[in-house]
This record gives structure tokens, sequence and C-alpha cells, in this order.
């Protein structure tokens, strides 16, 4: 078990509060990290920063990278690199309420060395997804589709 903390930080200051306040605020993390954040542009924030629904699919992304690599290392697989354009959809969801209702990773992987084929690549994946713990912690549908590199 581990705890993963973050701290989020909004002020008025000075402006007014009213359908036109700051979306703009700070996150923080225990590494020292700092990002600037605010709400997507659609709804009023800041489109120099990082909303909350782009964190989301960063985090899928980047948690299924983090397995695949591992998994991919217990297999003395030598990755060069691995690239994802990943995109979020949202959406309303069952319930009528907007969502996050899919996420599509679309990672490109370079081997070192042997590549394994289209199915070991398959499994790979299908494994990295299964064993993600970001994936396993969202309700939306994650779809990967492993792209050529």
């Amino acid at each position: 078990m581990s705890e993963h903390t973050a701290s989020i930080r909004w002020s008025r200051d000075d402006r007014a509060f009213d359908a036109g306040y700051p979306r703009e605020h700070a996150w923080s993390f225990d590494s020292g990290q700092t990002l600037r954040a605010s709400a997507a542009p659609g709804y009023g924030g800041a489109a120099d920063a990082v909303d909350p629904e782009e964190a989301l699919v960063a985090a899928l992304s980047g948690c299924h990278m983090l397995t695949f690599l591992a998994i991919a290392a217990k297999k003395q697989l030598v990755i060069d690199r691995y690239e994802d354009d990943a995109v979020g959809t949202l959406d309303k969801n069952a319930d009528g309420r907007l969502a996050i209702t899919r996420v599509v990773l679309r990672p490109r992987v370079a081997f070192g060395g042997d590549a394994p084929d289209a199915d070991a690549l398959a499994r790979l994946h299908e494994s990295a997804h299964r064993n993600c713990f970001i994936a396993n912690s969202v309700r939306c549908e994650v779809v990967v589709e492993p792209q050529a590199s």
C-alpha cells in the first residue's frame, strides 16, 4: 500500500468572483514540482495551462508506458523509444453526466535488438493494460491501439 499526494492552491486575489472568476491554480507534488493548471479552454480556462482532463489522459498513458517498460525489462527486451499520442473524449456517460468516457492510447515502441512479432507485442500491451494502476482505477473505456514505430 502507498499514498500519493497533490496540493492544489487557488486564490481569487483581488479579482471579482462572478461568472468570469479565474480558473488558474497550482498543482504541487511531493517531488517539489509545481504545475500551472486551469480549466479546459472551453470552460473558461487558460489554453497554456494543464487541465484536469489532459492530466487524466497523461496519467493513463504514462502508467501504461511505465507498466509496459517494466514487463519488457523482465522479459529482457530492450526498448529504445516509447511514444504515445493519447486522446481522451469528453462526452456524456450512461448517467447523462459529462465524463471522460474513452481514452485511446496509441503507443509506438522502438526496440533495440530483436523486436517481438505483432502477436507478442499485442500480448505485452494487454498485460500492461491489465496491470496499469491508473487503468484499473477509472470507469472510462481505455483502448490500446499500438502503432508502427
